[in-house]
């Protein structure tokens, strides 16, 4: 299969570029170079350096020209620079997801499978939390979100372009940041072991967090692309179905830790993943202790 994947150098979209090669695949990747890395590159894909939310970008129609599947991952991701830059937010992540899904209509690609967020679900007490969950995102990131989401299912509607938006619940994993903008707490809780500081905590740290192994992530998004069936807008979590808190991370790193002013953000998230079990081939495989034991090692963490 030909797949393009827009922000393949990032955290996530580097994942799924590595597995797809490895499944034999030819994989394009686009990517502006904002947040991606080098080192993350498989050399085996095509890397071409472009804004997907810039008007030239049309100007890259022909790589689309016999694409099967695009994964669209790329995005500006932190919540808080959202709300001091709504503009900025909005012209990445919803011009973006508009751009890329006009060129997937011209250019007959079948499918494309869009990275949304658990944040559409803003503070709900609805838990587990399923898909169809009244929403109410609580920042402009979100909310940009939401509306990639409303896009795709339209333009299943109106282009017969399939489509398919997966919900991840606070990814993790190999790759993953100790700072920057897709940094979650066990990111900033090693930096700051590796820096000898104590690890801060937002308020009692009591908030709790249903985080999701990235290789859980791609294996969804891999699903996704090989399905038979028609996905017409379809929308599903990807989550552990577990959840633990910034105290219990806090435990797993170990060392001294601090509490400080709080934010606002969900107290809890937990995600009703039945509907992609029952659907897809598809289960969480990895336990995030065993994990972040194994990680503590390779990053020099006693």
């Amino acid at each position: 299969m030909k797949y393009i994947v827009t922000g393949g150098a990032g955290f996530i979209g580097s994942n799924l570029v590595d597995r797809l090669v490895s499944d034999g695949h030819e994989v394009i990747i686009l990517d502006d170079m904002s947040t991606g890395k080098n080192r993350n590159l498989n050399p085996k894909a095509r890397f071409i350096e472009v804004d997907i939310s810039k008007d030239y970008f049309y100007g890259y129609k022909h790589w689309f020209e016999g694409v099967d599947t695009v994964f669209h991952l790329a995005a500006l991701t932190k919540v808080q620079e959202s709300i001091e830059n709504p503009t900025e937010y909005h012209n990445i992540n919803v011009n973006g997801v508009l751009n890329v899904l006009n060129l997937c209509e011209e250019c007959g690609v079948k499918r494309l499978v869009f990275s949304s967020s658990s944040s559409v679900y803003g503070d709900t007490k609805q838990l587990p939390t399923s898909e169809v969950t009244s929403l109410d995102p609580m920042s402009p990131y979100a909310l940009h979100k939401l509306l990639g989401e409303q896009y795709c299912t339209l333009y299943s509607k109106l282009y017969d372009l399939e489509t398919v938006s997966l919900r991840y619940f606070n990814v993790y994993g190999e790759r993953q940041p100790t700072e920057g903008t897709y940094c979650l707490v066990m990111g900033i809780f090693a930096s700051q072991r590796l820096e000898g500081k104590p690890m801060t905590i937002r308020g009692d740290g009591e908030q709790r967090r249903d985080f999701t192994y990235v290789g859980d992530v791609v294996e969804a998004n891999v699903q996704m692309a090989s399905y038979e069936e028609k996905l017409r807008g379809a929308v599903l979590n990807v989550g552990s179905g577990t959840n633990h808190s910034v105290n219990q991370i806090a435990d797993m790193i170990g060392g001294d830790r601090i509490n400080v002013e709080p934010v606002i953000e969900p107290r809890e998230t937990l995600a009703d993943i039945r509907q992609i079990e029952e659907c897809f081939d598809w289960q969480p495989t990895m336990k995030l202790e065993n994990w972040i034991s194994k990680w503590k090692k390779e990053i020099g963490i006693k």
